[in-house]
């Protein structure tokens, strides 16, 4: 698991129990500690957080174990397009794409086409699109679920009809 905006971390240190703090990782990615302050803490892994921070505090404090635990990874996801409440869903746990249009208030089923919702995600320097039949998932024929990443845009687009 890599660290992110919005997770809430705990930070204990057994040796120094006034140093233990609860906090959520800010928008810049950095988490503020006592003696040591400011820490980037987005895109490690908690293990990699616990070993920087052992280090950091282990001139000021005789700290022979530090331990950051993940209380409540924030995954924020958009849905847009025809479902019944477009916006933000954010949860915290892995959550499907169909999971995530369903807690946007579900299909608008009077104009969504469901054989071609598009997730666009973000990878590195690119942008990706994905094409999802979730009408096969409703159907229950589909395959493995497609699980979201933070950030992703589910978009649901609608049918095109003859008048």
């Amino acid at each position: 698991m890599v660290l992110r905006e919005g997770d809430t971390l705990t930070i204990s240190i057994p040796s120094s129990p006034t140093l233990n703090t609860t906090q959520q990782i800010r928008t810049d990615g950095k988490i503020v500690l006592p003696l040591i302050g400011e820490v980037t803490a987005s895109g490690k892994t908690p293990e990699d957080l616990q070993n920087e921070l052992l280090k950091l505090y282990q001139p000021q404090v005789a700290a022979k174990q530090v331990t950051v635990t993940v209380q409540s990874p924030n995954i924020p996801v958009y849905v847009t397009g025809a479902v019944l409440h477009p916006g933000p869903v954010t949860v915290n746990h892995p959550i499907s794409a169909l999971d995530a249009v369903m807690e946007a208030g579900g299909f608008d089923y009077t104009k969504a086409n469901l054989k071609a919702v598009v997730i666009v995600r973000q990878e590195k320097d690119r942008t990706v699109r994905y094409k999802l039949d979730l009408k096969k998932v409703l159907a229950g024929s589909a395959g493995n679920p497609f699980y979201l990443e933070p950030f992703d845009i589910v978009y649901v687009p609608e049918r095109f009809t003859w008048y």
